[in-house]
């Protein structure tokens, strides 16, 4: 058998950090099994669904490396297929036309409520005589098409992360709705009808999804049943909790791989992570690796039953690996599009290699991509903005003279180098007999606003490649 698995986003809204996981776990069962790992887009919600959302699930899951062999497939575009199955049911006797109005169905559940009982249909439309649904007909009613759910019916499968796991007919809330109501005849069919119908025509294999889905399990097993299909095997994985241990939402920050990639996230991290929120690979100590190392490993077995809380302290640690030992030229590439965004001009000796020199200096404090913004302003501005540390430094006893005298070594030096400005540091210490802190401190501040930074000599070789390093000099002698 050759496993094939699916994620199946609905395009009414952006790329949710919870169906990136799902679609994590589908991709390393599929490629840990040599399987076959297939894209569809859940679009039945016609008045919800935007293309722009679309290409937003499309990106988002390209960006993590999460590459689908077949699809995308839109349901949309799947209608007839949709329709022919419910007719099939009608004609089986399996499912029926039900013209209860959203009035009685408010009246049964406020009637239900005021007992103290869980909403459900009642099936009242469930045997009606060809005269009955005659006479509702000719009142003017639409019609749904609903499935016969037996009560005392029991559902069993064997859960790949729950175990076995059991449910009865009578927790499904009644026979259920899988085409909406149409003057056509057979209207928009409903997700849990679709779903069942996409998965046998696409002979999907295994269905892994959130645990949030398992009362919609129970309900497509019967589906699977009464269209003449195996089920599927099924994994419901834990769902992403907040650290207080409720459901993540948007209320705890950004929820969407499109936000994360905006907040710096690299996409290597991010699945990194993804992959640990619910299982945990063989080797304990391990938690860096790539989908195609997790994949080798990868086994529903280590798939917890608990919720998984996402830990942001973890996911910026584990950015700052990916980040300190990423190839400079890659990392390069992956800031550009920052420092653009944020407005610097990457010209007038802002090129290629001064760049790839910036990401080496700042590169090994960065957390997330979008640290090199701030990191690397003072690299951008034309003069720079003294810290109160910065201001107190410059105040200091002999802070001008040795930016002068700094000046005046500058001027035999037709290009700075490591070595000649060490000299030059040494040269000031010597010729004014004062400490070399106070050269170093009163140099960074003129060169950088503030008392601490990034390595001292390779920023001041980066401004004096750009011609910035001795206007600074000056700007800091007359604030001192």
């Amino acid at each position: 058998m050759t496993v094939r698995v699916r994620i199946a986003p609905s395009p009414t809204g952006n790329l949710h950090i919870g169906t990136a996981r799902t679609a994590v776990f589908n991709w390393l069962f599929a490629h840990h099994h040599g399987g076959k790992f297939i894209l569809r887009i859940e679009d039945t919600d016609l008045e919800r669904s935007r293309p722009e959302y679309t290409d937003n699930i499309l990106a988002g899951l390209r960006w993590l490396g999460l590459n689908w062999d077949e699809g995308p497939f839109f349901q949309s575009q799947r209608l007839d297929l949709y329709k022919t199955a419910v007719q099939k049911l009608l004609d089986q006797g399996l499912a029926y036309r039900c013209y209860t109005t959203s009035e009685e169905l408010e009246a049964l559940r406020e009637a239900q409520k005021a007992r103290g009982e869980a909403p459900r249909y009642d099936n009242r439309h469930r045997n009606l005589t060809p005269e009955q649904e005659a006479t509702l007909q000719a009142e003017g009613r639409n019609f749904v098409i609903r499935f016969r759910i037996d009560d005392d019916r029991e559902i069993v499968w064997n859960d790949l992360v729950r175990d076995k796991m059991v449910w009865r007919g009578s927790d499904l809330g009644g026979d259920m709705v899988i085409a909406r109501a149409s003057e056509e005849g057979i209207g928009q069919p409903l997700y849990n009808f679709v779903v069942v119908v996409d998965d046998i025509d696409m002979q999907i294999t295994h269905v892994i999804r959130g645990e949030d889905h398992i009362a919609n399990t129970a309900k497509q097993i019967l589906l699977y049943q009464a269209l003449g299909a195996e089920s599927p095997e099924f994994a419901h994985s834990p769902l992403i909790l907040n650290m207080d241990g409720r459901k993540l939402s948007k209320r705890d920050g950004v929820t969407s791989i499109s936000e994360f990639q905006k907040m710096g996230f690299t996409a290597e991290a991010l699945v990194n992570y993804m992959t640990l929120l619910g299982w945990s690979p063989p080797d304990s100590t391990q938690e860096i690796f790539t989908l195609e190392d997790a994949a080798k490993v990868f086994s529903f077995e280590r798939v917890n039953k608990a919720g998984a809380k996402f830990d942001w302290a973890k996911l910026d640690w584990l950015n700052s690996q990916y980040i300190h030992n990423m190839p400079v030229d890659q990392l390069t590439d992956l800031l550009i599009p920052y420092w653009q965004e944020a407005g610097y001009q990457l010209e007038g000796g802002r090129e290629r290699p001064w760049l790839e020199q910036l990401v080496t200096l700042i590169g090994p404090s960065m957390t997330r991509l979008v640290d090199a913004v701030e990191m690397s302003q003072i690299f951008f501005r034309e003069t720079v903005e003294f810290s109160d540390e910065g201001s107190k430094q410059l105040q200091q006893e002999g802070s001008s003279a040795v930016l002068s005298g700094v000046i005046s070594a500058l001027e035999s030096q037709p290009q700075l180098t490591d070595t000649a400005a060490q000299e030059i540091i040494k040269q000031v210490v010597k010729q004014q007999n004062v400490k070399k802190g106070l050269v170093m401190r009163s140099l960074r501040v003129a060169l950088t606003g503030d008392v601490h930074g990034p390595d001292l000599i390779q920023s001041w070789l980066l401004l004096n490649h750009i011609g910035l390093d001795k206007q600074r000099l000056h700007q800091a002698i007359a604030a001192s």
